[in-house]
């Protein structure tokens, strides 16, 4: 990772001269089209269900900007891609360095799929853990751009640590966060430490969304639940921005993801839709969405062909708390994130799930907490099923830390070795499990 020292006057020219300008925000169902500041979350007219695209002028675009000079550029954080956000050059942005993850080669993750090249992108790197770093800065800089005091949001932990450490940072902002009390312990320990507001929801997260929004409304807070805000759309495409630069902006053919409420990946399209249309890159990857086997209504619509309409509320509960939903509230671009690209939606087991946590540790040196180690057991399950070639190249998204939710991991694990403290007992215990390995 870069370091980078500037002077304020050079940061400030860099910002200025940095700026996206919306054209519209259209909604995904029924293509209404609206201006910058003409709705906040979803389209008026089809409600929860229209979500809305961030649209910009794609010809001034391409006729400003060089992709080629990015790979210079010694910003080492997601706002190296500002020029094609929705946040004005001179507005401020969160101090915390957001993005501009690692991109690891895989070798031993692609032999062990039977495939010949596969990449790890590790959002696990980000400054609380995990992607969703990645949408809270997106919105907390559309805060600061209006002058907004207090952000919140709904989340089984992971959105709202994003949410409550970035935050700490800008201290204008206060945040509220909504949690199931399901949530793990040590996801709520984070929150309390950045010193955010946590109200632990007696319900499951989608009552704790419902209440989030309703609250919000009443009060005049700025929501940043995932899906309904645009901004968090935006944020999320940065990842895949990242990818196709990190890759000389030769895209892989799959990128596998986890998916709960949908929305990374549909950032993950978006993004890779807004290059495909600047000309930057030649095809879009086939998006392949992941889905715990008990949290899968998406992989259902999918399989039975239904579109987002279609979908209803049903239980949810898996051991991958973070991709856990009883309704997708990004669900119809998640939809069609998957159709468009040519893609494809698996689910896998819990155990499954389980398994992967030390397979891709053991195979990469990449822990990841269980929603994130799904990606691998999906892509498993996607070559065995035939939705992948093994010519194909492959490319992983870990989308969190393992240290999120250690006692998961130690499910899938077995205990150390007890010995005592000669070199004998080392010696004679190290036999004894070479012998059993």
């Amino acid at each position: 990772m870069w370091t980078i020292h500037r002077s304020r006057a050079e940061r400030l020219k860099y910002d200025e001269e940095a700026m996206a300008e919306i054209k519209e925000l259209r909604c995904v169902i029924g293509g209404c089209r609206y201006a910058r500041d003409e709705v906040t979350y979803t389209c008026p007219q089809h409600g929860e269900l229209g979500t809305l695209d961030i649209l910009y002028d794609y010809s001034a675009l391409g006729a400003s900007l060089d992709r080629d000079a990015l790979l210079a550029s010694r910003q080492a954080n997601c706002w190296r891609y500002k020029a094609l956000l929705p946040i004005a050059g001179e507005s401020p942005v969160p101090p915390l360095d957001v993005g501009w993850t690692p991109l690891y080669a895989a070798p031993r993750v692609a032999r062990s799929l039977g495939l010949d090249r596969a990449w790890i992108k590790d959002d696990g790197a980000n400054p609380t853990g995990s992607l969703k770093d990645r949408a809270s800065a997106l919105v907390l800089a559309r805060a600061l751009e209006l002058g907004i005091t207090t952000v919140s949001t709904a989340s089984t932990g992971n959105a709202a640590a994003a949410l409550a450490g970035l935050g700490a940072a800008v201290p204008e902002i206060d945040i509220v966060i909504f949690v199931p009390h399901s949530a793990p312990e040590a996801k709520v320990a984070q929150l309390l430490v950045y010193g955010a507001t946590v109200l632990l929801v007696e319900g499951s997260y989608d009552d704790a969304f419902d209440l989030c929004m309703a609250y919000c409304a009443a009060e005049g807070w700025y929501s940043r639940n995932t899906g309904v805000n645009p901004f968090t759309t935006e944020g999320k495409k940065t990842a895949a921005l990242e990818i196709a630069e990190q890759l000389r902006w030769q895209v892989p053919d799959v990128l596998a993801v986890s998916v709960g409420d949908g929305s990374i990946i549909s950032g993950l399209h978006k993004g890779f839709s807004d290059l495909l249309r600047l000309g930057w890159i030649e095809k879009l990857p086939r998006l392949i969405g992941v889905q715990a086997a008990g949290s899968a209504v998406l992989a259902r619509a999918w399989q039975g062909g239904l579109d987002a309409k279609a979908i209803s509320r049903a239980p949810a509960s898996t051991v991958a708390d973070s991709i856990s939903s009883e309704l997708p509230r990004d669900r119809a671009k998640a939809l069609r994130a998957a159709r468009d690209s040519d893609g494809a939606f698996v689910t896998v087991s819990d155990a499954d799930i389980l398994a992967a946590i030390p397979q891709l540790a053991q195979l990469s040196g990449v822990f990841a907490e269980p929603a994130a180690a799904a990606t691998f057991a999906g892509a498993r399950q996607a070559v065995a099923s035939g939705l992948m070639d093994k010519e194909e190249s492959l490319c992983l998204l870990i989308t969190g830390n393992g240290l999120k939710d250690v006692p998961r991991a130690r499910q899938a694990v077995s205990g150390g070795i007890r010995v005592a403290p000669t070199v004998e007992a080392v010696r004679s215990a190290l036999n004894r499990a070479s012998a059993h390995g």
